[in-house]
């Protein structure tokens, strides 16, 4: 069965405890990345996922503490041996800068590189951006301070829903994405232009009609986690919780 594995929950501003938020989808075909931070390898290493198993990388957005370990991710991957093709899938705006930052390492002169394919998704609503045996995952744009997309993914044949706020503050499409989720994943690192609030998340996971809300992005320095949860509660009244690095929720 598949399943979404949690590898950070922090805000822009990680801890020791909390890594920049990104997570991975682990089906039977392979592993999903949607983002990619820190140092890849040791993260997926504290995860037990193989680098190896790694098919596919959603890139949301084009914001470092969402895209910046891609980078590293490539070259351990080349180091490592890979000759499989990678796929990776984001928006004109962030690919276009990705391979921008790998033109800059000059990643054309790395021998015997394995082969990477560049999947521009459309700004629409409930994208398909992939399918494999037992899941599915679609996109929707989110108003964030760049374009951005959200992500749902859907079990398959369980019909189990995971919906991914990513970064935003609370919109129609989000609802839309979200729309009878069994869990909802939504940001909740502040109300602001881009961002949202634990009761606005708690709001949207209502509208959504969701079933579960589990907060993400939030700051791990000196945050109030009860507050957070009680916010939420106040706009949402199904099952709130905090997401924690290595949750893992089965699809």
């Amino acid at each position: 069965m598949a399943s979404l594995m949690i590898l950070g929950t922090a805000n822009a501003v990680p801890d020791g405890d909390h890594e920049n938020s990104h997570m991975a989808v682990i089906g039977e075909e392979g592993t999903v990345l949607i983002d990619c931070v820190g140092t890849p390898s040791v993260r997926l290493g504290k995860a037990g996922i193989p680098i190896a198993s790694i098919t596919d990388v959603i890139a949301t957005h084009f914001h470092p503490d969402h895209v910046a370990g891609i980078p590293l991710l490539l070259m351990g991957m080349w180091l490592g041996g890979r000759q499989t093709p990678l796929r990776i899938y984001g928006l004109h705006h962030c690919l276009e800068r990705i391979e921008y930052t790998m033109g800059a390492y000059r990643w054309e002169d790395w021998p015997e590189f394995f082969p990477v394919a560049f999947h521009r998704l459309p700004e629409g609503e409930m994208v398909p951006v992939l399918e494999q045996s037992g899941l599915a995952i679609f996109s929707s744009p989110v108003r964030h301070l760049v374009p951005t997309i959200g992500v749902r993914v859907e079990g398959r044949p369980t019909g189990k829903v995971v919906a991914y706020s990513c970064d935003t503050e609370p919109c129609p499409s989000l609802t839309r994405l979200a729309q009878g989720a069994d869990v909802l994943i939504h940001e909740a690192s502040g109300a602001g232009v881009g961002h949202s609030s634990a009761r606005q998340a708690g709001e949207v996971a209502r509208q959504a009609e969701a079933h579960r809300l589990l907060l993400i992005h939030y700051p791990p320095v000196a945050a109030d986690y009860p507050r957070l949860l009680d916010e939420a509660r106040a706009g949402f009244g199904g099952e709130v919780g905090l997401a924690e690095d290595f949750m893992r929720i089965e699809l």
